[in-house]
């Protein structure tokens, strides 16, 4: 009998249960994968911000990793929230470790209220040691322009973008274009590996609830690859999802609330070449 698809979050919890690790995993329930992770860190966070954090012991993060090997077999992990360099370094050097399948990065800077998730330090150990690890690396505009030292202002920017990072090593490149200012669609750009490129477009809800966006695309796409799903039909499947999960609001908290989980996808992802 084959494995039930197992998948793996590696990242830092919400306890505000929208993003993070609380929403990687109930991503990955939704597209009927089973989910497990590796805590980076903990917060206390809501709706309305990051109260506070603390990372977790290196040697904790190992033992997880080792955990883990030692029983579940993984098809595709993610990474998240990776608090700073030491932590990092950590787990990079588990990902070289153990063999969890394709890796899906979404590097994790600023949450939603404007709280710094990573520290200054540990965006070049990202930039030099986790980026080439990466079967897909998934930022948003902001993140883009941190590991490129880009200035991002159109989609021109968002394709040179795409391309400095396939150079730094990602394999497979989504720029995620939530926050550009066209008020009407949302855009991104995905360049693979073999060079073909391409636009994802969806129509944009504008709601302040928004929070575990960027955890949600990625996590979906981390589960569709454990499936066995090929890159470029998880990552529109990804694009889906969000699209639904967005637009199909539920009301949680008092400020950037959490995308609806139980959303059915939406079709309304269309894919032009770039």
């Amino acid at each position: 009998m084959a494995d039930f698809p197992q998948a793996l979050t590696i990242a830092g919890t919400d306890s505000g249960g929208g993003a993070g690790m609380m929403a990687d995993l109930k991503t990955m329930q939704a597209r009927q994968v089973f989910g497990a992770g590796v805590v980076v860190a903990v917060t206390a966070q809501n709706t309305l911000g990051v109260q506070d954090f603390m990372a977790l012991p290196p040697h904790l993060i190992d033992e997880q990793f080792a955990s883990l090997a030692a029983d579940l077999t993984i098809r595709a992990c993610k990474t998240g929230m990776l608090a700073d360099a030491t932590h990092v370094k950590a787990v990079v050097r588990n990902l070289k470790r153990y063999d969890f399948g394709p890796l899906v990065v979404d590097p994790v800077m600023i949450a939603k209220g404007g709280a710094s998730l990573l520290a200054a330090d540990a965006i070049q150990v990202v930039r030099s040691e986790l980026v080439p690890l990466a079967t897909l690396i998934t930022p948003n505009l902001p993140e883009a322009e941190q590991l490129t030292g880009l200035t991002i202002t159109d989609t021109v920017g968002m394709v040179a973008a795409g391309n400095a990072l396939q150079k730094l090593g990602a394999k497979n490149v989504m720029i995620k274009g939530g926050h550009q200012t066209d008020a009407v669609c949302a855009r991104d750009f995905v360049l693979l590996a073999d060079g073909t490129a391409f636009w994802l477009t969806a129509p944009r809800t504008v709601t302040q609830r928004t929070h575990g966006t960027g955890d949600t695309l990625s996590a979906c796409i981390t589960a569709e690859l454990a499936k066995g799903q090929p890159l470029r039909a998880a990552i529109k499947t990804g694009k889906a999802v969000v699209t639904a999960a967005i637009a199909a609001t539920i009301q949680v908290g008092h400020g950037h609330g959490p995308l609806n989980h139980w959303a059915s996808p939406s079709l309304a992802v269309t894919e032009d070449d770039a």
